[in-house]
């Protein structure tokens, strides 16, 4: 028998790929399938960025590059930062990163180990549990509650935070809940970290362009005091619709910067060289695509909110960020879970039960509004013909 480590029997996995997989069976059996599942924007990557790709493979641009990224993207993701937040960031603490999640992997590998806390968002991301348990750190979720708009609260969180705890991962405009935090909660929880010198920060702000009502997205880097402990996510793939080409970045701070650099040489050696030039040609090139696609998000989530308060048994508050809308169903009287799969399998629609998000995500269900305004009312349809006809299992 192979011994493997015991960690990979605590590894989870993201179930929206499960349910994707699912759904696309089901298409190619004839069915016809709107998923509602997936965090993908449904447009196309920008022409000009896709342009920047087919020119830099043209030009040569086949080889290697280095671990942390060409100069010219990792200027560009200083300057952007600087234009939208008014912050300093050398380039030398910018490294691009073969899309998101590796920043999570690398973050949580660096502090995590048994008898470590790492503090994560629940509901939130399933990655940051998955990895959390494959390191041996205690999970310690920070609740994320629907009475306050699904921001997180600084005073719960900071109530949290022990003598062994190593690392806060925050994310806002938050996934599964559109959950937008405040500044005056983000200013509250900075101070009380103050208190906390020897806890990490892991930001994860990939959806910082996807807000609406008139907030404002919240970087900390523009938080002095946090500076020498926050590591920084984002990357391309939600603003431009660029999930399939696998690129985002972190800043990274003091010497975690080559801790990330020695796994990247250890673990993917480079991004993809062509696809860095079209990073580049993102944030250098027109924004048009990317405030067109934010207006269009915004037009579906009134129309999702609409939808959902009007169906029997359940209440949706108002996103103010990203592309998903949690709705609460407890009403209907199913469990989350039970009830996503059966208007999978029954009535065609795919969506993701809250408990795949964490423990407080029982009762609610996560609906990308990332589809057509067309394909949304279709499956609010279907899901108020399929909860006014079957009661719950």
């Amino acid at each position: 028998m192979l011994h493997t480590i015991k960690a990979f029997d605590r590894i989870g996995e993201e179930n929206a790929f499960a349910v994707l997989a699912r759904a696309t069976q089901l298409a190619a059996q004839g069915r016809d399938i709107i998923n509602l599942g997936i965090g993908q924007p449904d447009f196309s990557t920008p022409p000009h960025i896709v342009e920047a790709a087919i020119k830099a493979l043209r030009d040569g641009h086949h080889g290697y590059t280095s671990a942390v990224g060409i100069a010219p993207l990792r200027e560009a993701v200083a300057a952007d930062l600087d234009r939208r937040f008014r912050v300093k960031v050398s380039p030398d603490e910018v490294m691009i990163m073969p899309g998101g999640k590796v920043t999570m992997y690398m973050s949580i590998l660096m502090f995590g180990e048994p008898g470590a806390d790492i503090l994560y968002p629940d509901p939130g991301f399933p990655i940051y549990r998955s990895m959390i348990e494959f390191t041996g750190a205690r999970p310690v979720p920070v609740p994320v509650r629907e009475e306050n708009g699904f921001a997180f609260s600084a005073e719960e969180t900071l109530k949290l935070i022990t003598p062994q705890a190593r690392l806060l991962i925050l994310n806002s405009p938050a996934n599964p809940t559109g959950g937008v935090t405040p500044r005056s909660e983000v200013d509250k929880l900075v101070l009380g970290l103050e208190r906390h010198p020897n806890v990490a920060v892991m930001s994860d702000e990939i959806y910082d362009h996807l807000v609406y009502d008139g907030e404002a997205h919240v970087c900390l880097l523009s938080y002095p005091s946090l500076r020498d402990r926050l590591i920084l996510l984002n990357g391309w793939s939600k603003t431009y619709a660029m999930t399939g080409w696998r690129m985002g970045y972190a800043v990274w701070p003091g010497k975690l910067y080559d801790y990330a650099r020695k796994l990247a040489v250890n673990c993917y050696s480079c991004v993809n060289a062509a696809t860095q030039y079209a990073g580049l040609a993102a944030l250098t090139g027109p924004q048009d695509d990317v405030h067109k696609m934010a207006a269009e998000f915004d037009k579906r989530r009134k129309v999702v909110v609409d939808g959902l308060n009007r169906l029997p048994g359940v209440s949706c508050a108002t996103p103010k960020g990203a592309f998903y809308a949690f709705p609460n169903v407890k009403r209907t009287g199913w469990k989350a879970k039970p009830l996503a799969s059966a208007l999978l399998e029954d009535a065609g629609v795919a969506v993701i039960g809250g408990p795949d998000f964490g423990i407080l995500g029982e009762g609610y269900m996560r609906l990308s509004y990332a589809n057509s305004t067309a394909n949304i009312l279709r499956a609010l349809e279907r899901m108020g013909d399929f909860l006014a006809n079957r009661k719950a299992a």
